[in-house]
Parts: structure tokens; sequence; C-alpha cells
């Protein structure tokens, strides 16, 4: 800070906050403890007032009060950050080793020592060895091994708890060995703490924190690095677990490996027949079948609509699989209607299981292509069904709506969600493409039926009616719809839902409004890269004003600062008066002030006020964005003065 300003802000007194000004700018600068002290000095000897310089004091000690709480902080949230990562690298693939590792470095860095270490229990010695070191330059330290009741590591085994020592050859609280004190003299440590790492009530090692001088570590720096060793403890549990459970794999496949030498026919029969079966049950294609027995039978199996004439003539009048050439050929056929041939490409040695598993393929194949061929054709009844009657707003009784509602165990006078379902995947050719719409179609006629609600196919998806629970919200019920029918058809599948609407018997056009929103609803999620998601309207914050059908505004504004304008009009005080100027000035403290002509520590409280109504978060962009669109909005509705 340049003479001249410093000379600047002690001058003649003025306004009580001016005062504040020199420290500041040292705290936004990060400046060091002693820099607080030069304003005063500096207005002392130019010869400051008694009360200029009672001010500055004053105002000295809140900034560093200020001070060591930014630092305290800053220290905490690099501890939680630290703690947070360790626990990241447990949940991840890592080598215990490195897991260790990267423990012992963050304690070392978090706590300020010079060293930190690990020992670990040998149960085959009866003694505890260095597993890990970081900051150790003394390779007879770095090899040390410590028994039972040896050295401070030896206590805090010994008694399961943290121990502490600000001069380790003084302390006489544990048992010193020539060895283990010469380790510790090469490494020059003086000041040392130990945790313990436990698994139950069992002591496996010790993490310890040291210092090559004297030190004394404060209580939550033994907790931090108590933390530390819990997270050691459960890496080297998993760790443990994991080299059991592969061993007990690895004995397990020795056993498999038998078993499968002696079953191979068996278990491809089965394999077959239990992939045939799921293709069926979730409606797949031709294509599907063909992909799967060519995993089973290591080959190449294709569908055709035109195979070799006479192979194929053959396959049929035989009811079985026949050779062509370097290929296997089996005809897919349905009463006495011909649909095509399974081809397996060059296997001219078939054994007779993978025969008749060509075969079996031939006759799930003829199925699924008569399934299909019945699909399309409800898929057209479908349209004059009660859902796209509704969709398509016909003017009809709302007498005969309901009745047919009743017949479908629908009650269109309850309260309703329209949902809006696309697959996010493209199939690769026209087929898949239907195939995987009839698997939607038929995942989400499934739901409504259990649900007693309504279904049909729509717009390149499947549009869904379905009944709202008393606690339930639209939101929920979106969630949950495009979680069933993804794990339905085995692909994620996106949901839009409306605001809840009733009274559809009475007025269609409702329907159709809330099928529109629904289908915003969808687009923005794919547009937001929310594939695979169900949400409404009412998820997007302000852009849900956009997406709804009936812009809720009065909605949005309670949701957003709702608690604001009640504790206002409950208090009579000026926080959203306040939270105007604040935004408008920039999100300056200081320039607020000016607006409203208040003290800088008046701002300060109200908006403490405001972060405790609206959440910690309430200043974070995207919080902001909508706080200040809800506060326009909140003026806008206010009726002008007359």
């Amino acid at each position: 800070m340049s003479r001249d300003h410093l000379k600047g802000a002690t001058a003649a007194p003025g306004p009580a906050y001016d005062a504040d000004a020199p420290f500041l700018e040292l705290l936004a600068r990060g400046a060091a403890a002693e820099a607080y002290d030069r304003p005063v000095l500096l207005a002392r000897a130019e010869g400051g007032s008694g009360e200029r310089i009672a001010a500055l004091e004053h105002a000295k000690l809140l900034a560093l009060r200020v001070r060591s709480e930014l630092e305290g902080r800053r220290r905490r949230e690099a501890e939680l950050s630290a703690l947070f990562e360790t626990a990241h690298d447990l949940a991840g693939p890592r080598d215990v080793d490195a897991v260790l590792q990267a423990i012992v470095q963050r304690a070392r860095s978090l706590l300020g020592t010079d060293i930190a270490y690990l020992s670990l229990h040998d149960p085959a010695r009866g003694d505890t060895y260095m597993r890990v070191t970081e900051g150790s330059v003394a390779a007879r330290f770095q090899q040390l091994r410590l028994g039972m009741g040896e050295g401070l590591g030896g206590l805090v085994a010994q008694t399961a708890r943290p121990y502490v020592t600000d001069d380790y050859f003084r302390d006489d609280r544990f048992r010193h060995t020539t060895t283990i004190d010469a380790g510790v003299r090469d490494e020059g440590l003086v000041a040392i703490l130990g945790v313990p790492l436990m698994l139950g009530p069992h002591v496996i090692g010790v993490l310890f924190a040291a210092d090559r001088r004297a030190r004394v570590f404060e209580r939550e720096q033994i907790a931090l690095l108590g933390s530390f060793a819990a997270l050691a403890a459960a890496a080297i549990d998993t760790a443990n677990l994991l080299t059991e459970t592969r061993s007990a794999l690895a004995g397990l496949e020795q056993a498999n490996e038998i078993i499968r030498d002696r079953s191979a026919v068996i278990e491809r029969a089965s394999d077959v027949h239990d992939r045939l079966a799921e293709l069926v049950l979730r409606g797949g294609g031709v294509h599907d079948v063909a992909a799967a027995v060519s995993q089973v039978l290591d080959g190449t199996v294709e569908f055709l609509e035109t195979a070799p004439a006479a192979a194929v003539e053959a396959s049929r009048a035989e009811g079985h699989a026949v050779r062509h050439e370097h290929d296997w050929v089996a005809a897919v056929a349905a009463g006495g209607e011909l649909l095509g041939a399974l081809v397996l490409r060059g296997h001219p040695g078939l054994d007779p299981v993978d025969q008749r598993t060509l075969e079996r393929a031939a006759m799930v194949t003829s199925l699924l292509l008569l399934a299909r061929r019945s699909a399309a054709e409800a898929e057209q009844r479908v349209r004059g069904e009660l859902l796209d009657d509704l969709l398509e707003a016909r003017d009809r009784d709302p007498r005969l709506l309901r009745e047919r509602a009743t017949r479908l165990h629908a009650d269109l006078d309850a309260t309703h969600v329209v949902l809006a379902a696309r697959l996010d995947a493209t199939a690769p050719d026209a087929d898949q493409e239907a195939a995987a719409r009839r698997r939607l179609w038929s995942a989400a006629s499934h739901l409504a039926a259990t649900r007693h609600g309504l279904a049909a196919a729509r717009d390149g998806g499947t549009v869904l009616l379905l009944p709202l629970e008393h606690a339930d919200t639209a939101t929920e019920l979106a969630r949950r719809t495009a979680l069933h029918l993804g794990t339905a058809v085995h692909e994620a599948v996106t949901v839009g839902a409306s605001a809840p609407v009733r009274d559809l018997a009475a007025d269609p056009d409702t329907v159709v409004a809330a099928y529109a929103e629904g289908r915003r609803c969808l687009d923005a999620l794919r547009l937001l890269g929310r594939s695979g998601d169900g949400a409404a309207a009412e998820d997007f914050g302000f852009l849900g004003l956009l997406l709804a059908g009936d812009r809720d505004v009065a909605g949005f504004v309670e949701r957003t600062i709702g608690r604001v304008v009640a504790y206002d009009a409950r208090r009579g005080t000026d926080l959203l008066r306040t939270l105007d100027a604040y935004f408008a000035s920039g999100m300056s403290p200081v320039r607020t002030k000016d607006e409203l002509h208040v003290h800088v520590n008046t701002v300060a409280q109200r908006l403490e006020r405001v972060g405790r109504l609206l959440g910690d978060d309430w200043q974070s962009p995207a919080r902001a964005l909508e706080i200040q669109l809800a506060l326009r909005l909140h003026r806008l509705a206010i009726p002008a003065p007359h």
C-alpha cells in the first residue's frame, strides 16, 4: 500500500467508515498480520487525532478478527477437500499403496509438519514396520521396526489412543530403545503426534506427523490426523477384503473350469434359450436374434429375405438346417408362408448342438416376424382409442368419455399428469428403430395399465396419462417413469411432464395443452444433455415459465423469494429493497450502502438475514439470476401508486 494512500486514510476525521478503508484493502490483498499495524503507526506519526487513532485501532482489531476467521475457513475447506479426495480415492480402483501415500502426503501438507509417516502391524513377526514416509531423509529411520510398547508408536498401539509429545527424548511415558532413538535422532525429530489405525477394536498401525522443532499440536490437528487414520484403515481393510475375494474367486474359477469342461453342451443350449427368451420378452427384432446367435456360435449369422432357393426349400421340407457350400441355412417359415432364412457363414463343420441352436433361432425369428406384423396392425387400431381422442381434442360427450375410461379402469375426474416419453438412442436402421419404438410403447402400455392410466404411440415416442397420487409431484412421477421405462426397454428414456391437470372429460383441450407442455419439457431435457432423465416445468427455475403452459409467475416468485417477501411483511423490514439495491450495485456492499444511505454494517446484516432465508448458495450465478428475475416480476406485480 502506498504511503500517500495511507496518509489519506489518516487525514482529518471524516465519516466513521473511513477508518475501515485501509484494513479492507489489506484484507482484499491477503496481507500479513504485521501489515495491519502500519495504518495506526502512520496515523500516530502524522499526529492524527485521538479519536481517529482509536477508530483505526478498533478497525484493526475487527480486520484481524475477520482475517483470522477467513484463514480458519480456508484451512477447514482445505481439510475437508483433502478428506473428500481421499474418500474418493477409496471409492476408485486405485492401488492401496498409492492411496496410503496420498493420505500421508495430505496429512503432512495440512498439518504443516516436516515429516509424516505410517507404520503397520506385521502379524507374522509381532511388530510394526514403516509402510509409507513423506519428508523423511534418513534411511535408518525409514527402515525402523517397532516392537509392541516401544517408542511413541508402541504406546499408541498399546492403548489405541492418540499421543503427542512436545520433546521426544525427554518424554518418559513410553519405552525408549537404542534402535528407535537412533532412527529418530538421525531424522532430527522433536515433536511427534501419533494416532491409531483401527479396524473394529484392533489397532493395525499408527499414522504420525512430526516436526524437527518443538511444537504443540492443537486438538483440531489431532482430530484431523485421526480422520486420515480412519481413511487409511478403510483403504487397508478394502485391500484385505479384495485379496480374500480374489483368492476365493480363484478357487471358484478352478472349480468352474472343471464344471464347464463337463457341461459345455448344456450351458450352450441354456445360453441360447435364455438369450432368445429375453429377446422375445422385450420385443427384440430379427437382427437382435441374429446377433445373439452369432455370439453363441462364434460366427456370422444373417437374416435374409432372399436366400439360395434350393437350400431354403430343403430346410423347409426337412424341418432342419441344411448345409450349402461353406454355409448353413435354416428356413424361417410360419404355416405355409416362407418369411426368409437364417444363414450361418463359414461353419462347414457345424456340430449337432449348434445345428439345433440355429434351427431354434429360425423358429424364434418367425415368431418375432409375426409379432411385429401384429404389433403394426395394433398400432393402427390404437389411434381410435381413448387417449388419441383426448389428444385430438375431439368434441365428445363427457359422459361417454367417462364410461370409456371406466371400462379401461381409468378415472378422468382424478388429477393426472401428461408425460411425453422418447428413446434417446438412434437405431442403425428403420426396422430396429420401429422395434425400439414398439418396445417403448409396450412398456408404457403395461405401466399405464398397472397405474390405471392411458398410453399411446405419438410423434415418434409415447405419451402417457397417469393419475397423480396425493403426496406425489409431477417431477417425481416423471423421474420414476423414465427409470421404469428405461429399465424395461434396456435403453435410456427421457420423460417430460406437464403440470397436474383436472376435469379431463369436461375439457379435452386440457390434455392437448398438457401434452404440448410435456413435449416442451422433453425437448428442454434433451437440449440440456439430460437424456434418460425425467422432469416437469417447475424443475427448470425461471426457464419453467417459458415451458409451462399457464406461465405460473406467482408460483415462481413464491418459490424463489417468497420467504423474503413474507419476512418483510411480517417484520416491516427492507430486505427486498436491499436485494434490489445490492444487485443494481453489482453485488457490492459498499455501493449498496451508498444507494440505501445506510451503514455498510447494516447492509451486511440484511444480506446475512437474506442468506438465512434463501440458503447459503443464494449468491451463486444461477440462484442470483433467478432471484433477480423474481424481484423484477414481484415489482411488476405490485400496482403502481395513483
